[in-house]
């Protein structure tokens, strides 16, 4: 009997054991350090010369440190159209970088660092290093879109047409998208994939990577992102062992693929003078980024851009791999 009862204790005591090694290799697993501050630093550490050049009825009012090929504010005026009875409207052509979003990419799913929350949701696909011993060099993120008009929050030029005013918001969640988690389910957005995805069209790439280094992006190259690599598949995989670049080649992903679902419009161009228009292609040198968690990078970079530039200590390795990047867009539009 007191063999059986030895047996007995034993078996609970390994079971109990087992149960809490599985609680609290969960609770390793569980990174997600979301700083509540965040929403200050954004504020304090953003890069407000990144929103420059501000050009004004084609002349460079304020020029930034960033390049930025010339729009189609070289004109004096600009004519758009206007309700009745007026039907038109003349203004004057601005163009400057509209700081109004911000991106998480994360490992740790609903993982919201730019808003400096946890949302503490489960979910079945996270963020991972590849477990393929022939490929150490993949790994996988969720992304957040993220709604943030700084000057809107700031209660500053609130009567300035060419400015969002909105409130902060979530715009988009890739953990409830399954075409994010599956590369040849995206498929279904972009066939095209089949034309670019191969090492033909990735040799020109060198190109753009090249060009975005020492200029801009080449926006003709559309299926490239540079030194990120290949735009296509437009889903949270990234080959990639660097996880500060792999962040920002997810973040370029996510900008084409709202793109291609026409959640982002374009606002450049002469068609943008006039309000927002439908963009299914991406025009990458009208983006710039600015990494502002874990750790914030003082300045901008463009599209493509190699992380041997900007990520260096850029990832501590208590913060868990999630990022978050401020999203700076071209805003060209005909002020009246």
């Amino acid at each position: 009997m007191l063999r059986r009862l030895g047996k007995l204790l034993k078996k609970k005591i390994v079971s109990l054991f087992i149960l809490f090694f599985l609680v609290f290799s969960v609770n390793l697993k569980a990174k997600c350090f979301a700083n509540p501050s965040q929403q200050l630093i954004n504020i304090t550490h953003l890069c407000y010369s990144c929103m420059l050049p501000l050009r004004i009825a084609g002349i460079t009012i304020l020029q930034g440190n960033m390049p930025d090929p010339m729009g189609s504010v070289g004109s004096p005026i600009c004519i758009c159209p206007a309700p009745p009875p007026i039907y038109i409207r003349i203004g004057i052509p601005v163009s400057f970088f509209e700081p109004s979003r911000m991106i998480d990419v994360v490992k740790d799913p609903y993982c919201m660092v730019g808003l400096g929350l946890n949302m503490n949701i489960p979910s079945l696909h996270k963020g991972s290093e590849a477990s393929d011993l022939e490929d150490k060099r993949h790994t996988f993120f969720q992304a957040h879109y993220l709604i943030y008009p700084v000057y809107s929050v700031l209660e500053i030029m609130t009567d300035f047409i060419c400015l969002e005013h909105t409130g902060v918001d979530v715009g988009y969640l890739t953990e409830l998208d399954p075409l994010w988690q599956d590369d040849i389910l995206t498929a279904l957005i972009q066939p095209e994939a089949l034309l670019f995805a191969n090492p033909i069209t990735n040799m020109a790439c060198i190109s753009d990577a090249i060009s975005s280094q020492v200029y801009m992006p080449l926006d003709p190259l559309f299926w490239c992102k540079g030194s990120w690599g290949n735009a296509y598949p437009m889903t949270g995989n990234v080959n990639s062992g660097d996880y500060v670049q792999a962040s920002a080649s997810v973040a370029g992903s996510l900008i084409y693929k709202l793109h291609r679902q026409l959640i982002l419009w374009g606002s450049w161009g002469q068609a943008g003078l006039c309000g927002y228009y439908p963009a299914p292609i991406w025009r990458k040198s009208a983006y710039r980024l600015q990494l502002l968690a874990p750790v914030p990078h003082p300045m901008g970079i463009v599209i493509g851009e190699t992380g041997l530039k900007w990520d260096f200590a850029k990832n501590p390795p208590f913060k868990g791999d999630n990022f978050t990047y401020f999203l700076f867009k071209k805003r060209e539009c005909c002020a009246f």
